[in-house]
């Protein structure tokens, strides 16, 4: 055996680490769209008003967004093992009191407590994934894996959550997080040691408020636009403010002597414009999913349940992408895998174009469904690489939170901007559909020329 063959070989603990790790963010990708299937089960069963249903999946993405990027820092400072365990814990009891809800304040305090769990696990996770493994072959095998099974969670999550809401109940879909939960704290002794700096500077408080307000404002309004359009006050008040806040965030930052982010890491090209790619990659898979349920359910008439097994095919063809980003990204480097899982992805959704109201285009969703999925998931995981190489360990829990951050942000984004495309676009529910995915194309088409014709160390 060679010594460079020697070098990119796992060692036990560290395989311990990455199963340990990447169950946890499984669970939390599934956590995503695992209630989907469920509302309208759960609003006849806590007499949960129609138009009211949403906040179960709002209240979620709300507080996962808008906390990601400050639990990100609050790793690096005070511990990433400290704030994965804790918020696995939250997680856990959080998911206990949502299964034994009995009114929807209760349900929604819950989703909102589960919401915050996956802020704080999420980055602090990644964050020992890439301090476990160093920058190159390891680190991009153990980011394939990650990225593949967090994108086949959340398209398992709907499969998962018929199955339980239909044979058990859809309590099952909070309580089935417990024992996954439980398992993760009893395997702590095998995550790696505390990390953190040892003079720990003073938390950016200013930072601190102003990104997280702007990040929730723009999640809200985000879903307000999704719900009655981008003409709703209440939607773009939200929209503005966030903008707003986010701009002072910048300039906060700027003056800060221990910045939450700082300015010089936001300014890095490949963070920059590698989350500007992970912010479409996100974007536009999670719409399409969005896009095919609406066409399976109300143009081919599919169940719910039906609808999420067919989506099981996108979840192989993620899972084949994870399992081969890391083979292309050693031949074909960041940039040009980046480049190539979004041509990948573009041609599969433009061939979705093509589809019409018979039966039988059943057969063509599930080929370009499961191509797509492999192109989506080689752009993640270059994106993945891109976002946290070239930092220093101190500053993993930042890139990471940055990275999720962009992850959250894209699957609340994508489905709100789709769903007014349909609705603006819709004579028929086909042709809004068939509108909304040739847009949804052409933005991954001009996300992959723009990233072809940049150089690699300026992504």
């Amino acid at each position: 055996m060679t010594v460079t063959s020697q070098a990119v070989r796992m060692t036990g603990r560290q395989r311990l680490v990455l199963v340990l790790l990447l169950g946890s963010q499984f669970m939390l990708a599934v956590d995503f769209s695992i209630l989907n299937v469920a509302l309208p089960v759960i609003g006849a069963g806590l007499g949960f008003e129609l138009a009211d249903l949403q906040w179960v999946a709002t209240a979620f993405a709300l507080a996962a967004a808008g906390f990601t990027l400050l639990f990100g820092r609050i790793a690096d400072l005070f511990g990433r093992r400290r704030l994965f365990l804790g918020g696995m814990a939250l997680l856990g009891l959080s998911s206990l009191a949502g299964g034994l809800a009995t009114s929807p304040g209760l349900l929604l305090v819950a989703r909102v407590a589960q919401g915050l769990a996956t802020a704080a696990v999420t980055p602090a996770g990644l964050a020992l994934l890439t301090t476990t493994f160093p920058e190159g072959p390891l680190r991009a095998r153990a980011l394939g894996l990650n990225g593949a099974l967090m994108s086949a969670g959340f398209t398992s999550g709907a499969i998962l959550g018929g199955l339980l809401t239909d044979l058990l109940s859809w309590r099952w879909a909070f309580f089935v997080n417990v024992p996954v939960a439980l398992a993760v704290l009893a395997a702590a002794p095998v995550l790696p040691a505390e990390s953190r700096p040892a003079d720990r500077p003073r938390m950016d408080l200013p930072g601190a408020v102003t990104v997280t307000a702007g990040l929730l404002a723009l999640v809200f309004g985000l879903t307000r636009a999704g719900e009655h359009g981008f003409t709703d006050p209440a939607g773009i008040g939200a929209l503005l403010a966030g903008a707003v806040l986010l701009v002072t965030f910048w300039f906060v930052e700027r003056q800060a002597p221990a910045p939450l982010v700082p300015v010089t890491i936001l300014a890095r090209p490949t963070v920059k414009w590698g989350n500007l790619a992970g912010l479409v990659a996100f974007a536009t898979e999670t719409s399409l999913v969005f896009l095919m349920t609406l066409y399976l359910q109300k143009v081919l008439g599919y169940s719910a349940l039906a609808t999420g097994l067919a989506f099981g095919v996108l979840g192989l063809g993620t899972v084949l992408g994870g399992i081969a980003a890391p083979r292309v990204l050693s031949r074909l480097g960041n940039r040009r895998t980046l480049a190539a899982g979004f041509l990948v992805q573009a041609a599969a959704t433009a061939a979705l174009t093509l589809l019409g109201p018979e039966a039988g285009w059943i057969w063509l969703l599930l080929v370009a469904t499961f191509i797509g999925g492999v192109g989506n998931m080689l752009a993640i995981v270059a994106f993945m690489v891109t976002a946290t190489s070239g930092l220093p360990s101190s500053e993993q829990g930042l890139a990471t939170g940055l990275a999720t951050m962009t992850q959250q942000i894209g699957i609340t984004m994508g489905i709100p901007v789709m769903s007014a495309m349909v609705t603006a676009a819709m004579g028929t529910i086909l042709q809004g559909v068939t509108t909304a995915v040739l847009i949804n194309a052409a933005l991954v088409l001009a996300i992959a020329a723009h990233t072809a014709i940049r150089r690699e160390d300026r992504l």
